[in-house]
């Protein structure tokens, strides 16, 4: 049963533009979300209900719908949501929570729309710029930041993948008769060694079903504590843009896009996919169960798995309150900033880049996150011999006269310098989200081993055409 629900835009109606909303930032990149370049669609599944308190092992955890969200040519001032739920009956909560995410993903609220308005008049950007794309949840957003840091960007597309692979099969409930590994299609590169432990648990999920039914989870709800025993890694964050070069004759037309124009047109290969492609991201407890050394191995997630499943962990047991860090960031005030910074830097694994990108998703723009690709950008766009000790004082200096808009004004400014390279990123094929990285984006003449020419690389242009071989 396919279900057409419509989200009216209101105020919002006269700039917003799916396209831009969606594809402004690398977190629409990352699965499960897929965004369509042909027909200007995202495709994602999403939950019937927004709230996962507790575990329960005999509870199937079948509650994700796949939806089409787009907007109407001939309707603009709405968007279009095609959910299809089986054999499900959707009720009137079940939409309001569908639609709750829709709108927190796209951030349409009557306090994202008047930011938009005065980030627009304080950058003189065009319409539609200011909002920048995030997830259904907060902890997707979470998880996501934490997936961001210390590692290349196809590693990122890959851990993510890996974890809603995983999540299908907990889905379903699949118990397989054999191992069976996820292996994420980029390599895992090296973590370092003071991080690494060799890892020997099994990828069965057999062995994890029998272990949870053994010893089960040690129970902590009276600690009301926050763990924080473990470092935190250094400052040297490495975002959407790192150090793996994809060469563009592996990037081919057949392999370009995720969702091709008749699976959007055509209801049963709609169900197909729910049934046969990429799972949902999984939810505080689906992962909360799971081993540690299990995880790792299964998704490539070197030490992020522990500090994931601490934070999946202390949501289940109620030491951190998600809606009372959304309620609080509702304020949108200094104050209420400093309050989360605290809170999030509690929790382990959250330094000052993770805490400033999940703020950010929060709604806070006077922070701007810094790592090696703001370095990169200042010393290219700026001409700033920015280092890790000087870039949070050359960032201020920079976009200190877009208070309290600075990460929007810098986000807009490099989100720019990628499409200047790589053409439009919403007509970008998903297989080259990969080439987001260092080496793409340094000119000629600081390439290494390149002394014949400087000139800068023309825009790499990606075009769709019946058979083609390769993206020109």
């Amino acid at each position: 049963m396919e279900v057409s629900l419509e989200l009216p835009l209101g105020d919002a109606a006269a700039t917003f533009r799916l396209e831009t909303a969606v594809c402004s930032h690398g977190l629409f990149m990352m699965a499960p979300n897929q965004w369509d370049p042909l027909s200007k669609t995202l495709l994602r599944p999403l939950r019937l209900t927004l709230h996962h308190h507790h575990w329960n092992p005999q509870q199937q955890q079948d509650d994700s719908v796949m939806a089409r969200i787009s907007q109407p040519h001939d309707r603009l001032h709405c968007l279009r949501v095609l959910v299809h739920a089986g054999t499900r009956s959707l009720t009137s909560d079940n939409k309001q929570a569908l639609l709750a995410q829709v709108s927190r993903m796209l951030r349409l609220s009557q306090t994202e729309e008047r930011i938009c308005r005065e980030f627009s008049e304080v950058y003189g950007c065009g319409s539609g710029l200011g909002r920048v794309f995030r997830s259904p949840t907060l902890f997707e957003d979470m998880v996501k930041c934490i997936l961001l840091c210390n590692c290349q960007w196809p590693r990122t597309l890959s851990m993510a993948q890996a974890l809603c692979d995983l999540q299908r099969e907990l889905q379903l409930q699949s118990v397989p008769s054999k191992t069976v590994d996820f292996v994420p299609k980029t390599p895992a590169g090296k973590e370092p060694k003071r991080k690494v432990e060799k890892l020997k648990a099994s990828t069965c999920l057999t062995s994890q079903f029998d272990a949870q039914s053994n010893e089960g989870l040690e129970s902590h709800s009276n600690d009301l504590s926050i763990d924080i025993s473990q470092p935190t890694p250094s400052a040297q964050n490495l975002s959407p843009s790192s150090l793996l070069s994809v060469p563009m004759e592996n990037v081919t037309c057949e392999e370009s896009y995720g969702v091709d124009s008749a699976s959007l047109c055509n209801p049963q290969i709609l169900r197909d996919r729910e049934f046969e492609g990429t799972g949902d991201f999984p939810t505080p407890t689906e992962l909360a169960k799971l081993d540690e050394k299990f995880l790792a191995k299964r998704c490539k997630l070197g030490y992020r798995a522990g500090r994931i499943l601490k934070l999946a962990r202390g949501i289940v047991e109620g030491r951190i309150q998600l809606r009372e860090l959304e309620e609080t960031c509702m304020e949108r005030s200094l104050c209420s900033y400093s309050k989360l910074a605290v809170q999030l830097r509690q929790i382990d694994g959250f330094g000052p880049f993770t805490c400033a990108n999940v703020l950010m998703c929060m709604g806070f723009y006077h922070v701007i996150p810094s790592d090696s690709e703001t370095i990169r950008h200042l010393q290219q766009v700026h001409g700033r011999n920015s280092t890790v000790r000087t870039i949070e004082r050359d960032v201020q200096q920079i976009y200190a006269k877009y208070e309290p808009f600075q990460f929007l004004a810098y986000w807009s400014e490099l989100w720019h310098f990628y499409e200047k390279k790589f053409g439009k990123i919403s007509e970008m094929p998903c297989s080259a989200y990969k080439l987001f990285t260092a080496s793409n984006m340094k000119t000629k003449a600081e390439r290494p081993n390149n002394r014949k020419k400087t000139a800068d690389k023309p825009p790499i242009r990606f075009t769709y055409a019946r058979r083609a071989k390769h993206v020109t």
